[in-house]
């Protein structure tokens, strides 16, 4: 299982959203480069960038995110306001290995099956959920969607990976979330990243003992250090016995 160490940024700072309200901002007062180059030096494959100005439109951000991917020294999968295939190339041409769009699947669906085929392994789903249905807009609004209504439409499309996030487990938990994110692994053949779930080692060891989640995305947890990067790393590793299954 692939730990993606993530960094979300809003006015030039490292951040975090509770329920993802910009108004409760939580301020880490770290400098993200540096963080994402600490990220790089624990050992981790993968980084996740979520610039929630770009959400709202604002591209102050943008020097930043781009210093990231260039000195972080691992590949940056990168989330914000993803809305455009000019916007989407651009940043693919910028060296973000991977791109995130929530909104605009939900929007355009056909555009983004497009994209994925043309940018292969490259292209996320986002699959942001509330009481059953999928929210876009920065979570601002419901879509028609329900999360596997949702992923059947893109049946076939060759995502690098979709993310999926239990908005409500920031207010009742992480058990729900899980049995959610599970059904959702076991009924698509791409790669499933679980967020919003993990604030101790314990919930990666039990999205790994669920076998069917590929990486979880770890962030605020990290920033108030109720889980190390290296230790995380460690506890996602394949078991011996899991391990021998794909020798």
């Amino acid at each position: 299982m692939i730990i993606y160490p993530t960094i979300e940024l809003q006015n030039g700072r490292c951040v975090s959203l509770p329920r993802g309200n910009m108004s409760e901002a939580a301020i880490w007062h770290v400098d993200p480069v540096e963080k994402a180059q600490e990220f790089a030096h624990a050992g981790a494959e993968w980084m996740h960038v979520t610039d929630f100005d770009a959400v709202a439109g604002d591209s102050q951000n943008r020097d930043l995110v781009l210093r990231i991917i260039r000195e972080a020294g691992i590949p940056v999968q990168l989330g914000g306001g993803f809305r455009s295939r000019d916007r989407i190339e651009e940043w693919i041409d910028l060296g973000a290995g991977r791109i995130v769009v929530g909104t605009l699947a939900a929007q355009n669906p056909h555009l983004v099956k497009e994209l994925a085929n043309r940018h292969v392994d490259q292209i996320v789903l986002a699959v942001d959920v509330w009481q059953g249905q999928v929210m876009v807009e920065g979570w601002k609004a419901q879509s028609a969607y329900t999360a596997e209504g949702f992923i059947n439409a893109f049946a076939d499309t060759p995502f690098a990976g979709i993310i999926v996030t239990d908005i409500a487990a920031d207010i009742e938990g992480a058990d729900a979330a899980l049995g959610m994110i599970e059904g959702i692994a076991r009924s698509t053949r791409v790669p499933v990243i679980a967020s919003g779930i993990v604030r101790t080692l314990d919930d990666i060891s039990r999205l790994k003992l669920l076998g069917d989640v590929s990486g979880a995305i770890v962030g605020r947890a990290l920033f108030n250090r109720t889980v190390d990067l290296a230790e995380a790393l460690v506890e996602a590793r394949p078991t011996r016995q899991q391990a021998a299954e794909f020798i």
